[in-house]
């Protein structure tokens, strides 16, 4: 696994910082900083797609029974308009 080369010293010395407050390595601290900001990441997504398809349901039920989005009647095998 490669390595990585921060080169900020104030972000170096909060990492210390946290790292010696919690009795572990820099490398924890960083560990745990990435999979809770990683799991915060997929619960805004879930959450987005989770409000899109409430939309679509809502969306769906303002349309007649039986209606579709074929338009083949409107267009020839090339898709160009009859």
């Amino acid at each position: 696994m490669g390595q990585l080369n921060i080169k900020d010293a104030a972000i170096i010395a909060k990492l210390r910082h946290l790292a010696e407050r919690r009795s572990t390595s820099v490398t924890d601290v960083l560990r745990q900083m990435v999979e809770r900001e990683v799991a915060n990441d997929e619960a805004r997504i879930a959450a987005k797609l989770a409000a899109i398809r409430e939309i679509t349901r809502g969306s769906a039920a303002l349309f007649p029974p039986g209606s579709t989005s074929d338009h083949s009647d409107l267009y020839d095998e090339n898709g160009l308009p009859k």
